[in-house]
C-alpha cells in the first residue's frame, strides 16, 4: 500500500512517499479501514513543517475517513462496509479526563493516516455523517469537532445568541454554519473583501475587513448595540485575543482555540475580569463528542466547505497552498 512518511529532519520537502506492506487483519476489539481521505489541519501543518518536530518515519496528519474492509472479534459497532472518521485523541473516550498534550494524537505522537490502509481499534473511529463524500467527512475529526465542542459542550449556544467568527479556515467556516444552523447571528472577519462577500453568502449577518477596521471588537459592540457579543470563536491567539475581549459582552464566553499568531502575548487582564468574561482553552473533543457531532449534521443538513483536493503524493503542495492563505474552508487530500 501507499503511504507517505516524514524523513529526518523534517520539514515539507522530507515528506515521502512509499510503498510498504498492508497493516495485519483485525485482531479482537479491531478493525481494517481502506482510507480515502485526509484533510489539513494548521497543527498538521506545524508538524510537517518544523524541522525536527516529529520523529523520523512517523506518518502524519490526524484525520482520516474511508471505508471498513475487516472487523475482528467482538466489534459491534461497525459492520464491512461502514463509512468512518478517526477521532482527535483515540484514548478519550468520555469524561472530563482530558488530554493536555499531543502524545496521543495520530499524525503527531503516534503514526497518523497518510496512508492507504490502518488496522486500529474500532473505538478509534466513529461513524461518517450519512450520505457525505470521504473528504467530507474527513473534515469532521479536528475542524469540525472543535467548532462542535466551542459552541455547543462548552458555551452551551442558544437561537438568539450573538457569535464572532474569526477568518475564513476550516473551524472558523464550522463555526459560522453550525451558529446559523442553531438560530444565532453571526459576525465574520476577513482580510479579503472578496472572502467576506462569501461569508455573507454563507450566512454571516455582518462581516468586518479587520485590516481596515483593526479596532474590529469595537466595531462588532456597535454592530449589538454596545451590548457586545455572547460567543467568540477565537482561532487567532495573542494578536486577535485583547480584540476578542473588547467584542465579548459581560459574561461572555471566548473560546480560545487557535495560535495562528504565536503562542504567547499580552491580555488585557483587567478587562476581561471587569466584563467577567470566560476565557477557555480546548483542544478538540472526545469520540462522544463527535458521536454527538454526527448525530447532528444528520439533522442539520449542513455541509462542510472544502476549498480544493489534493492528491496524497501531492501532501508537500497541499500544506504549501495552505501556507498561502488563499484557501476558504477545508483542504482535503484523497487517498
Amino acid at each position: 500500500m501507499k503511504q507517505v512518511a516524514i524523513k529526518a529532519p523534517g520539514g515539507l520537502d522530507n515528506l515521502v512517499m512509499s510503498d510498504v506492506a498492508d497493516p495485519a487483519a483485525p485482531g479482537p476489539g479491531e478493525i481494517t479501514v481502506r482510507l480515502h481521505a485526509s484533510s489539513l489541519n494548521y497543527h498538521d501543518y506545524r508538524v510537517c513543517a518544523v524541522e525536527g518536530a516529529l520523529p523520523d518515519g512517523r506518518i502524519p496528519m490526524a484525520d482520516g475517513a474511508g471505508v471498513v474492509e475487516a472487523i475482528g472479534a467482538n466489534v459491534d459497532a461497525f459492520a464491512v462496509g461502514d463509512s468512518v472518521v478517526s477521532g482527535f485523541f483515540p484514548d478519550w473516550q468520555t469524561g472530563d479526563e482530558r488530554p493536555c498534550d499531543f502524545s496521543t494524537t495520530p499524525g503527531d505522537g503516534r503514526d497518523g493516516y497518510a496512508r492507504e490502509r490502518v488496522t486500529l481499534p474500532a473505538t478509534w473511529f466513529t461513524h461518517a455523517p450519512e450520505g457525505w463524500s470521504h473528504e467530507e467527512a474527513a473534515t469532521i475529526t479536528t475542524a469540525g469537532l472543535t467548532a462542535w465542542r466551542a459552541l455547543v459542550v462548552d458555551a452551551g449556544i442558544k437561537a438568539g445568541d450573538v457569535v464572532a467568527v474569526l477568518g475564513t479556515g476550516g473551524v472558523s467556516i464550522y463555526a459560522l454554519q453550525l451558529a446559523k444552523a442553531m438560530g444565532a447571528t453571526v459576525i465574520a472577519t476577513s482580510s479579503s473583501d472578496a472572502k467576506l462577500e462569501r461569508l455573507r453568502e454563507l450566512g454571516a449577518d455582518h462581516v468586518i475587513n479587520y485590516r481596515s477596521t483593526p479596532e474590529w471588537g469595537e466595531e462588532m459592540r456597535r454592530l449589538t448595540g454596545g451590548r457586545g457579543v455572547d460567543i467568540v470563536v477565537e482561532v487567532g491567539g495573542p494578536a486577535t485575543l485583547s480584540q476578542s475581549i473588547v467584542a465579548g459582552r459581560p459574561g461572555a464566553h471566548l473560546a480560545l482555540i487557535g495560535v495562528l499568531t504565536g503562542r504567547s502575548g499580552e491580555i488585557p487582564t483587567a478587562l476581561l475580569m471587569a466584563r467577567q468574561q470566560r476565557l477557555q482553552g480546548l483542544i478538540v473533543g472526545s469520540r462522544e463528542h463527535q458521536e454527538d457531532f454526527v448525530k447532528a449534521l444528520d439533522a442539520l443538513k449542513l455541509r462542510p466547505v472544502i476549498d480544493r483536493s489534493f492528491p496524497l503524493a501531492e501532501l508537500a503542495e497541499a500544506f504549501r497552498y495552505q501556507e498561502s492563505g488563499a484557501h476558504f474552508g477545508k483542504i482535503c487530500v484523497t487517498i
